[in-house]
């Protein structure tokens, strides 16, 4: 009779921690789901944005204006629900941004416009809360990863098809094609 109560609640411990972990797998996977709905949330936000600035940049430069615009319109409308993506995004609003800048430097009168660098400053906030939605998005894929790595966890996040997450990452390629914000908008 104790054999079998001790079974049972080994069971019982077992399954209780079956279920706890299969809950916070799911919780995880579902904030990482959330972190990467926020990130393109603040990247469609950072496009209407840039698509300000070159609709500005349309009364000086209607050729490259135009052209920035048809990329923006493109692009705005993606989804972006891999680390992939997100990283694809980037690059694309990065290349947008280092053109609109360029135009900026052809024409003194349009970057010295009120509006012009009020609108920059909102790109730039942007990219702020980008930054800062990226970084929430790896301290959740973090935890997932090691929930799904770490043992007795392991086993159960294996059984249900619960895989690591891929982190969001610049490259180095990349890195260097960002043009320096900070400067542009002086």
């Amino acid at each position: 009779m104790t054999a079998l109560i001790i079974i049972i609640a080994l069971v019982v411990v077992v399954g209780g921690y079956f279920v706890s972990t299969q809950r916070s797998l799911v919780s995880l996977d579902e904030m990482c789901k959330n972190s990467l709905s926020q990130i393109e949330v603040q990247l469609n936000s950072r496009w209407d944005a840039v698509l300000a600035l070159a609709k500005m940049a349309a009364q000086y430069s209607k050729h490259e204006a135009e052209t920035l615009i048809g990329v923006i319109q493109q692009r705005r409308g993606e989804n972006v629900n891999t680390p992939a993506a997100v990283n694809e995004q980037q690059g694309a609003l990065q290349q947008v941004m280092g053109r609109l800048i360029a135009i900026g430097e052809a024409y003194p009168d349009l970057k010295a416009a009120d509006l012009f660098k009020e609108t920059q400053q909102g790109v730039k906030q942007y990219e702020e809360n980008v930054r800062m939605a990226r970084m929430i998005y790896n301290d959740t894929a973090t935890k997932m990863n090691r929930m799904v790595r770490q043992w007795p966890s392991s086993i159960v996040a294996s059984m249900l098809h619960f895989d690591q997450k891929e982190y969001l990452k610049v490259d180095e390629e990349q890195k260097k094609s960002y043009p320096n914000l900070d400067e542009a908008f002086k």
